[in-house]
């Protein structure tokens, strides 16, 4: 009897580890952007719009934890993984979370039995919990206003990943921005032209090396770009 008991305890808790494993083995974050992201904005910080037709996944994140009530801190993340698991199924105005001002705009969201598994929710709403923080809010927005702080024309250069191959003083795939400057200081237009265009073989250090052609800048976007390179 005794050992009896203790297989079915074993079996209890492998059935168990085993339900969790299945979940922790998806990816939340693919599985966010596939289930979430017709109805919910992802970004971080969030982006709003004037017709959207559910809150930002960062506030319903923040909203969650918040207001999930807990006797013991630890228990807060998976009550509300919980939580998640339970509502995105079972949706009622009495569950929610949200304001009467929120819920008379956005409406109860419907039922996605069916649509997502269990597995699924606890893989999405781990991955909502570590990725949707306030130490992750402020980091984002930090650098957001690093690059706000940065000329355009180093924006534009970020943007399309030009430091991939050019630094401002040290050649690595390509010329450095600072010899660019140097010999194309009074035509910027064969700057344009490279970036736009491509080039092979201008420069003997770069052995061979082939740069693409960028055709989808903008001209308003090139110009900056080239004027910022030569100065």
């Amino acid at each position: 009897m005794y050992i009896k008991t203790l297989l079915t305890l074993g079996l209890i808790i492998f059935s168990g580890c085993n339900d969790n494993s299945a979940a922790s083995k998806l990816d939340g974050k693919k599985l966010l952007e596939q289930k979430c992201t017709s109805c919910h904005n992802i970004d971080l910080p969030p982006k709003t719009y004037e017709n959207e037709v559910a809150p930002p996944m960062m506030a319903v994140a923040f909203h969650i934890v918040g207001f999930t009530k807990v006797n013991v801190e630890s228990q807060r993340i998976p009550k509300a993984i919980e939580f998640v698991k339970d509502y995105v199924v079972n949706p009622a105005a009495s569950k929610s979370f949200c304001d009467k001002e929120s819920l008379k705009s956005y409406g109860v969201m419907p039922s996605q039995k069916g649509k997502v598994t269990q597995d699924e929710l606890q893989a999405i709403a781990t991955y909502m919990f570590e990725h949707f923080t306030q130490k992750n809010l402020d980091i984002a927005q930090a650098n957001i206003n690093r690059l706000n702080a940065m000329p355009k024309g180093e924006r534009i250069a970020i943007k399309n990943n030009c430091l991939g191959c050019h630094k401002r003083d040290k050649k690595i795939i390509g010329p450095s921005f600072h010899d660019i400057a140097l010999k194309y200081k009074n035509n910027t237009q064969a700057i344009q032209n490279s970036i736009q265009n491509g080039s092979k073989g201008k420069w003997k250090d770069s052995h061979g090396a082939l740069m693409p052609a960028f055709k989808n800048i903008s001209q308003d976007d090139l110009n900056t770009l080239a004027q910022w390179i030569t100065e």
